[in-house]
């Protein structure tokens, strides 16, 4: 497994693909290509320090310093003002999949951003939410 990949769940990937299908978008298609590249495991095997679908974390932009906290969620779920970002937003696609301390680079309105996943607060597959 290379350092860099990504892992998703085979639940995720499995929910995933029919939003992806529906939505025909710069952000769906960089989001489609690293679910091609990335590790898939059995839901009840993602390591508990992995942002999965619904996870709530705390990721740092690494040239601010600024620190957010949001969960990642369904296009139908999405509402910024409670911090619930759709994993087709640039920051939710770049977020899904990564490892706490792991960064990457990805492309947003205005340019490239460098992330940082600094702290995963909720992650459902750890707590035995696996319906989520």
């Amino acid at each position: 497994m290379h350092d860099d990949a990504i892992i998703i769940t085979d639940a995720d990937l499995e929910r995933l693909q029919p939003v992806l299908d529906q939505h025909d978008t710069p952000v769906a298609e960089m989001l489609e290509t690293e679910l091609r590249r990335a590790t898939i495991v059995p839901q009840r095997e993602v390591p508990a320090d992995v942002v999965t679908m619904n996870s709530e974390l705390v990721y740092e932009d690494t040239a601010t310093g600024v620190r957010r906290t949001v969960r990642i969620v369904y296009p139908k779920d999405a509402d910024a003002s409670a911090g619930r970002i759709s994993v087709l937003a640039p920051i939710g696609a770049a977020l899904l999949g990564l490892h706490v301390g792991q960064e990457i680079d990805w492309r947003v309105p205005g340019g490239i951003k460098h992330f940082r996943v600094a702290e995963l607060r909720y992650q459902p597959e750890a707590a035995g939410h696996l319906s989520l």
